[in-house]
């Protein structure tokens, strides 16, 4: 085994870490039940053993050096590390599995199998929180998140999930308001829903549709697939929606795709969670779970 030469004191770089994540050597030592000069003392014992300053002292807190910013992302990444294997050593690392999902995947899988994960492994307890903002895995307790997007997200370990592909989807009611939609073009007859989505312009052009007039619609914006899809269920409109998350609207009648086409913009859905949490029993056991549950939707 290779040595790895002298470390510094854990209690050291403990401090250190708090300290950079809060940029503030006041409320690291509130943080970690010290006193500001005992922070103070264990950052001096860093900054000699590094060689060099690892924070700017300034009128309102301090600020990392360059030397001090790469020192902060490995060390917190060594210290969730070591967390991990010492929960895991405690035999506690199975209590909570606390995930965060954006609102589509959340409605339209998630909560129709987490059950499944649950009766498969119940001795996890799960959390779910429904969002749209980028997780901050430092700061929120989460273990993993799903997330729309292209997969390149700095730090983290990211596992596709299912390709996006989109197509026009309305209710047949809408449809037949105006004879049927049988050519693309009939489509620009219909209220379109959120036509500022580049998703349509996309489609309309895969489709031979050149330059649709969608700049008189409504500039309404529904976020969420789920929301647009509800519109669309009710009639409002068409929308520009993933198939794999309507399989049961399109079985049941209540949503219809009038065409085969579907476009992609090399985004998907993504199972994502710190590089330094990847040995995590519990993490490796709902990516396994969650990529065999989505395996026919990346055929």
């Amino acid at each position: 085994m290779a040595s790895r030469g002298i470390l510094p004191p854990l209690a050291a770089i403990r401090v250190f870490e708090e300290a950079a994540r809060c940029k503030n050597f006041t409320v690291a030592a509130d943080k970690l039940g010290m006193t500001q000069a005992a922070v103070s003392y264990q950052i001096k014992i860093l900054e000699e053993r590094v060689g060099a300053p690892l924070f700017r002292r300034e009128a309102r807190g301090v600020s990392l050096t360059d030397i001090g910013v790469g020192f902060a992302e490995k060390a917190t990444d060594a210290l969730n590390v070591l967390s991990d294997a010492f929960a895991e050593a405690k035999g506690v690392s199975q209590e909570t599995l606390s995930i965060s999902v954006i609102p589509t995947f959340a409605t339209n899988f998630l909560a129709r199998h987490l059950g499944e994960f649950q009766v498969e492994n119940p001795n996890i307890a799960v959390r779910v929180e429904v969002s749209e903002t980028l997780t901050d895995f430092v700061s929120s307790g989460f273990d993993v998140a799903i997330r729309g997007g292209k997969g390149n997200w700095r730090g983290l370990s990211s596992h596709l999930l299912i390709q996006t592909r989109f197509t026009p989807m309305l209710s047949e009611d809408l449809a037949e308001s105006i004879g049927g939609v049988r050519d693309p073009k009939d489509l620009m007859r219909l209220h379109i829903l959120s036509p500022s989505d580049p998703w349509w312009n996309r489609w309309f052009a895969e489709a031979g549709v050149e330059r649709p007039e969608l700049s008189d619609e409504a500039r309404q914006h529904f976020g969420p697939q789920v929301l647009e899809a509800n519109a669309a269920i009710s009639g409002q409109g068409v929308a520009m929606l993933t198939p794999a998350f309507f399989k049961d609207e399109l079985a049941g009648g209540r949503l219809i795709q009038p065409f085969d086409l579907t476009c992609e913009d090399g985004s998907g859905y993504w199972l994502v969670y710190p590089e330094s949490h990847r040995n995590s029993q519990k993490i490796r056991g709902f990516r396994k779970w969650l990529e065999a549950k989505t395996k026919d939707w990346r055929s």
